[in-house]
């Protein structure tokens, strides 16, 4: 697992918004947003 399936994974789990993340750990929503699209470009690319 990368970190950022690990950081979307519990990001989902704790049920937070990218935005609420972003918020929390010091940086934008749209980088939040950059990692998640990471995650699942991952997975688009195994299927």
């Amino acid at each position: 697992m990368t970190i950022g399936e690990r950081i979307s994974d519990l990001r989902r789990n704790r049920g937070l918004t990218q935005e609420q993340l972003g918020d929390a750990v010091g940086v934008s929503a749209q980088a939040v947003s950059k990692w998640d699209a990471i995650y699942f470009r991952s997975i688009l690319h195994i299927i």
